[in-house]
């Protein structure tokens, strides 16, 4: 795949037009193969759009879902769409690139920009390292997280199915992009039908968790083991936020949820923990629902839409705006407040120029989202809430749904998959996207003031 920059158009695309167009030629092709008769179990043709929005849904990590993935597609469908799972969680360059250092063949400084993009590396030195120690971990984590669920798939299932099952959500798990094959055990059941058992639940929000950390913090924790001084501010940024998130999250669940007779009433202790835990670790990767989510108080659905903007890490599987830019927008707030020059972390001074690009992202983000909720809310007749969770969902990759996925018309359809794309992609790399070169400030114009 590689070599293809050295020919034709491909040659005079920037960087990250060349990603989105690899990205494009992935989700086309994904969406050719499963309009195949054979990809589905009734050997039916699927419509073009359903099939671009299932590998769009795919590929970005998303897990929003037209039909049941396991009682809708073929075996030859779900292969088809976890290898697109697998590409897009870790990058199709990366894949690309690694091969061809495997060959011994010599990498350009274009390649390794593109890849740089494309696993969202902040410069190109020792991006071929850090590939090799991505496709290293994910073939480590997802192998022995199918190792872990074949205790819960295997005995249910048998050995050959088992283990693909547990491969198929090993793999899902990781590149957060929470397709399911529970179909099996009911049709569109995601992990409610089991939301108690510890044997399922924790390899899955490990494997998310995992995923949705990001290779480059993983990286600085593997340099540094224990010494956590000398780990970068955007290490440190990452796990406490993190951490915050997940304790306010289990918080909203105990004092919310807990005693809900719609989501969880029906557990007990061990079983609300499991549940509460995934449905919050879920809410910022992946769309495994272990609780129906509709039916969570509208507290509940308010944080969880939170969760699923701000999303994961940089350089992970998952999308959102990253919890790095939520870090950078609420010190900006802070620095306001304290009326300080700069924006700081751990004895860092953030530049302003990240600070600037964290403003544009949030709210590229937030007018995206309010625009298509007015659309399709217009043109469905859908109530308001459940829209915005569908678009927040989609444009940060998450995948949880309040039940209006199958409800959409074939435009609302067209601008969910757009969504997913931008999510996938990025905000600052779509916008550069639509220009090769950045515009060269030679003057500046005089500064005027401006009551905000």
């Amino acid at each position: 795949m590689p070599h293809i920059f050295e020919h034709g158009i491909l040659r005079r695309m920037s960087f990250t037009q060349s990603l989105m167009f690899g990205y494009s030629i992935v989700i086309m092709v994904g969406a050719l193969l499963l309009c195949l008769p054979i990809s589905t179990t009734e050997r039916v043709r699927t419509p073009l759009n359903h099939c671009v929005f299932t590998t769009t849904s795919a590929l970005s990590g998303t897990g929003l879902t037209l039909h049941d993935t396991y009682s809708y597609w073929s075996l030859f469908g779900q292969i088809v769409i976890l290898i697109i799972i697998q590409i897009g969680g870790i990058g199709f360059m990366s894949i690309g690139l690694f091969a061809l250092s495997f060959m011994g063949k010599k990498i350009g400084l274009k390649q390794r920009a593109t890849m740089r993009e494309s696993i969202g590396s902040v410069s190109s030195g020792g991006v071929v390292k850090m590939t090799r120690f991505i496709l290293k971990g994910t073939a480590l984590f997802e192998s022995l997280g199918t190792a872990a669920l074949c205790f819960w798939f295997v005995p249910r299932l048998g050995w050959a199915k088992g283990i693909y099952f547990s491969l198929f959500h090993s793999i899902s798990a990781f590149c957060t992009a929470g397709l399911d094959l529970m179909g099996y055990f009911e049709p569109g059941s995601s992990l409610i039908t089991a939301n108690d058992s510890v044997i399922l639940n924790i390899p899955i929000i490990i494997l998310l968790v995992v995923g949705g950390i990001g290779f480059f913090t993983w990286s600085d924790i593997v340099t540094h083991k224990h010494h956590i001084k000398k780990y970068s501010a955007q290490t440190k940024i990452i796990l406490v936020v993190t951490v915050l998130f997940y304790f306010f999250g289990m918080l909203d669940m105990a004092l919310l949820e807990w005693h809900n007779d719609a989501t969880m009433g029906d557990l007990g202790y061990g079983g609300k923990i499991i549940a509460s835990s995934m449905l919050v670790t879920s809410g910022r990767d992946a769309g495994f629902a272990s609780v129906t989510v509709a039916n969570l108080r509208q507290t509940s659905i308010m944080l969880l839409i939170c969760f699923m903007f701000v999303g994961g890490s940089p350089g992970s599987t998952a999308c959102g705006i990253k919890v790095t830019t939520f870090a950078v927008m609420m010190m900006t707030i802070s620095t306001v407040f304290r009326k300080k020059k700069s924006v700081e972390f751990f004895g860092r001074r953030v530049d302003d120029t990240t600070v600037r690009n964290a403003s544009c992202i949030t709210t590229l983000y937030l007018v995206l989202v309010a625009v298509s909720a007015m659309i399709i809310t217009g043109v469905d007749g859908l109530e308001l809430t459940p829209v915005v969770f569908e678009l927040v969902s989609a444009i940060s990759s998450t995948g949880l749904s309040m039940g209006i996925t199958t409800s959409l018309s074939d435009l609302s359809i067209f601008i969910v998959i757009m969504i997913m794309f931008f999510g996938r992609v990025g905000g600052i790399t779509f916008i550069v996207s639509l220009h090769n070169n950045y515009a060269s400030n030679k003057s500046q114009l005089p500064e005027e003031k401006i009551m905000l």
